[in-house]
């Protein structure tokens, strides 16, 4: 199926600031609903790009609670998911995102379910805007 790219040169939009604001604050949970609202209604492939972020967010919010096979899974499922779109769309470096969400993830699965506790917080990705 053929989406159009949409126009990832444009400025982020208020909501994205505000979903990257929670992720980075830890407030993964209430990311994902900020950026649920976003991706409902975007019909091209950025849409990937806030299903992407959200499924990491949620991933980090599984890692929380204890829940290593979510964890895991939503990592990997989002990471693929902004494969996707341009690496710097709306302005946010997905490629840093990506390679941060992929290295946890690499982490978690060394550390296996019994010892996933033991992340290191310095780990945990961070969304960056460039420019």
């Amino acid at each position: 199926m053929n989406r159009p790219e949409g126009d990832c040169r444009q400025p982020p939009p208020h909501g994205l600031l505000q979903g990257i604001a929670q992720f980075n604050n830890g407030e993964w949970y209430d990311c994902h609903e900020t950026l649920e609202d976003l991706w409902i209604g975007e019909p091209g492939l950025i849409r990937d790009m806030y299903q992407g972020i959200l499924q990491i967010a949620v991933g980090l919010h599984h890692w929380r609670e204890g829940n290593y096979g979510g964890s895991v899974s939503l990592l990997r499922k989002g990471v693929g998911l902004l494969g996707h779109v341009e690496r710097d769309c709306h302005g946010v470096d997905l490629a840093a995102l990506m390679e941060d969400a992929d290295r946890l993830r690499e982490r978690l699965e060394a550390l296996g379910p019994e010892r996933m506790g033991e992340l290191e917080r310095d780990m945990l990705p961070r969304i960056r805007l460039l420019g």
